[in-house]
């Protein structure tokens, strides 16, 4: 980012604030639904030392991050293995695929319901609701990848004597390790808002459930704090995902 780009963002987040700041000093809304900026973040710090519902906020997201930390990496453990095997093994192209594209339309708040079912306020049913947001990315961009290598490192491989599963270790995986963290990226964000919004209904602890409990004490304060955390949150995963993609590519000469 060149330091016009660095002023033209911190210039947009400015008038963001003020914009925030006008509306909320205005008198249009009562300050008990659009507290000002100073007032959320007063908010924050307070909920830093002070419990809420249970949990200071530190408290809250660290049990966030414990179940978006599982569904994840669930997600990518399941999801770049069988994108890269069905990217060298046409019949599980054919096997996985059908199920697959059917099942990646479904939106993963639409699993909240089973989630609760299923797994009541423990930790499976965020978990489920994670991976069903985390888990195509992962598949898809680990398929690209395998798809897309260049066939003469898979046919040098061959000539070496390689086998398929080896093919895929030792070749396809190092080739494929850019569109790989390209699909962590997008699946990490995916995979927080998921868990935001599976917190929502089905657990009792974290960012999510905190938000209902200020909702349901008409606390705009409490809410507001908690969406500027999952902000917060989200852009730091984001950011350590996109160096670690920067990297990768530097190292690819891409």
């Amino acid at each position: 980012m060149t330091r016009g780009d660095l002023l033209l963002s911190l210039s947009g987040l400015a008038g963001f604030f003020v914009l925030w700041q006008v509306l909320a000093a205005s008198g249009l809304f009562p300050p008990r639904y659009l507290p000002s900026p100073a007032a959320v973040l007063r908010t924050m710090v307070e909920l830093t030392h002070d419990p809420y519902s249970g949990a200071t906020l530190w408290g809250h997201l660290s049990a966030s991050l414990g179940r978006f930390g599982t569904g994840f990496l669930l997600a990518a453990a399941i999801g770049i293995p069988l994108g890269l095997l069905m990217g060298w093994y046409r019949w599980l192209d054919d096997v996985v695929s059908p199920f697959f594209e059917a099942l990646r339309f479904v939106a993963p708040i639409a699993w909240v319901p089973f989630a609760g079912l299923w797994f009541g306020t423990g930790i499976g049913g965020p978990t489920l609701v994670i991976f069903s947001g985390a888990f195509p990315p992962c598949l898809i961009n680990a398929y690209r990848g395998a798809k897309y290598v260049d066939r003469r490192l898979v046919e040098a491989a061959r000539t070496l004597g390689a086998s398929g599963p080896r093919i895929v270790g030792e070749v396809l995986l190092p080739a494929s390790l850019p569109s790989i963290v390209a699909g962590l990226r997008v699946s990490a964000g995916i995979g927080w808002q998921s868990l935001i919004g599976a917190e929502l209904i089905v657990v009792g602890s974290g960012v999510g459930y905190m938000m209902v409990q200020g909702q349901l004490n008409v606390l705009t304060p409490v809410v507001m704090a908690g969406m500027v955390a999952i902000g917060l949150v989200g852009v730091a995963i984001d950011l350590a995902l996109g160096l670690a993609e920067r990297r990768i590519q530097a190292g690819w000469g891409r």
